[in-house]
């Protein structure tokens, strides 16, 4: 038996820090590539993978292990309608997520060799800026729905 009250805190913290993260590092790499300036470039993507790294891979993982074990305890069907969109919506935005990351590893390298090199950011490295960013934005409102689904419960 397992309280069910630390599996809903567990549940709930983790889904902030995930959502939270996300927002953060966005936030973080778009001002940082923004600025135009190399050396903040630099260090807003090594920022945003360590991010990744510290809080939003823990995050990920401990999400289906607490929404698994609370929907048990609390006797929710796995089949439910609102069970099965959040968990589709989880594996879109995690199908979003895994590109961003080899996306934000690369940005990283490319901004950090320019760097050395003392040269511009090349053309490679501003595409990869944009569907970096692209990707974001249908994980984002994905979260928020996923968000709505544990909170509202809909029956439909």
């Amino acid at each position: 038996m397992v309280d069910v009250n630390l599996l809903k805190w567990i549940h709930i913290i983790s889904s902030t820090v995930l959502f939270g993260t996300g927002l953060g590092t966005a936030f973080h790499g778009l001002a940082s590539n923004l600025r135009g300036d190399l050396r903040a470039i630099v260090v807003g993507n090594r920022n945003v993978v360590l991010a990744d790294w510290l809080f939003t891979t823990p995050a990920v993982i401990v999400q289906p292990v607490t929404g698994v074990a609370l929907a048990l305890e609390e006797g929710w069907s796995l089949t439910s309608n609102w069970i099965l969109a959040s968990v589709a919506l989880y594996i879109f935005v995690g199908a979003c997520w895994l590109p961003v990351v080899w996306l934000q590893i690369r940005m990283a390298r490319i901004a950090e060799a320019c760097l050395e090199a003392g040269a511009p950011l090349p053309p490679e490295y501003k595409r990869y800026f944009r569907w970096w960013f692209a990707l974001g934005w249908p994980a984002f409102l994905a979260m928020l729905v996923i968000f709505w689904l544990m909170v509202a419960k809909p029956q439909f």
